[in-house]
């Protein structure tokens, strides 16, 4: 039986930006995986293994592969597929705009993974994890709420909630 998902694990995608993820991971763990193998396998009957950066390479190589293997493969058994509700709660998949305390300027960014944007790299837009000090502190939180976090510096920093819409 799986654990049930914690909110902040929950990655909101399009089935576009769905789709794309696991083509990627398809071609990773077909294609890509059996490439680097044939490169490893025949650097090492190039023989001395430390002295060959050939080998070495396709290792670091792999080793990058696998991780982004690893990353997809998480991504996609914790994703929820579909726009995220537009009831104006944090939440990852939302686009979250704040205000800094005695700051009058606003700040949007999207909530969650840069994966969201896999089907559009173009967006212009910051993303923050929800488990960033910011994303941490605004979870749950609805619009018109403020939350205090202690940013990376040490300082406390207090944001308004000015607006919580799904990213589209």
């Amino acid at each position: 039986m799986t654990q049930p998902l914690e909110q902040s694990q929950q990655v909101w995608l399009t089935a576009d930006a769905y789709n794309k993820l696991k083509s990627e991971l398809a071609e990773l763990s077909g294609p890509v995986r059996a490439e680097l193998s044939r490169r490893i396998g025949e650097a090492r009957d190039e023989g001395d293994l430390r002295e060959n950066g050939g080998y070495q390479a396709a290792k670091e190589e792999q080793g990058k592969v696998e991780a982004r293997i690893r990353q997809l493969e998480s991504m996609l058994e914790h994703a929820k597929v579909g726009a995220a509700p537009d009831d104006g709660l944090v939440e990852p998949g939302m686009k979250i705009t704040v205000s800094f305390a005695g700051d009058d300027e606003t700040m949007t960014f999207l909530l969650g993974s840069r994966e969201m944007l896999a089907v559009d790299r173009s967006v212009d837009i910051d993303v923050y994890s929800p488990q960033s000090p910011l994303g941490g502190a605004i979870m749950g939180k609805r619009s018109g709420d403020d939350a205090t976090y202690k940013a990376p510096n040490g300082n406390q920093l207090t944001v308004h909630i000015v607006d919580a819409v799904p990213f589209r």
